[in-house]
């Protein structure tokens, strides 16, 4: 299950960057018995692949995030929880984008994954979530790409 979320995760990226070009994952040889889900998901717009990414993440449990991420953050977790004893996953919302609001959408693409107007959206309609669930050490790795981009975050 983990390689459909990633396959998603990919298809939605080239999608946002190739409109025109031919993805990779239109040449990859799909099985005969996930043609039919593989069609399906062809047809999908991004924000409809997003939200069922999100839907599968939560139904069975995993995450469509980056390997790297996963590590680092579960890394710095262990050391957290015995200093921090507050909850382990927050919610990161983004508060307010600053002066710089083109490169706080450019930070909340690189976290989402997100499309360019679904990022925009986002951002425009601050404050609101853009991660859920999140471990507490990814969080804060986000918390500091949108600050240096010229965003406020918040955790709940």
């Amino acid at each position: 299950m983990m390689t459909l979320l990633q396959t998603n995760h990919k298809i939605m990226s080239e999608e946002t960057t190739t409109a025109d070009a031919p993805a990779e994952a239109a040449t990859a040889e799909v099985p005969a018995k996930f043609k039919d889900l593989v069609t399906e998901i062809e047809k999908m717009s991004v924000l409809d692949l997003s939200e069922l990414v999100k839907v599968l993440e939560d139904k069975f449990g995993v995450s469509a995030a980056a390997p790297a991420m996963m590590v680092a953050g579960g890394a710095a977790a262990g050391g957290d929880a015995a200093a921090d004893e507050g909850p382990t996953e927050v919610n990161v919302e983004l508060t307010g984008f600053g002066e710089n609001k083109i490169a706080v959408i450019k930070a909340v693409r690189a976290i989402t994954g997100l499309g360019l107007a679904e990022a925009k959206g986002l951002v425009d309609g601050a404050p609101k979530v853009i991660k859920e669930g999140v471990e507490k050490a990814a969080a804060e790795d986000m918390k500091k790409q949108i600050e240096e981009a010229g965003g406020t975050v918040a955790f709940k």
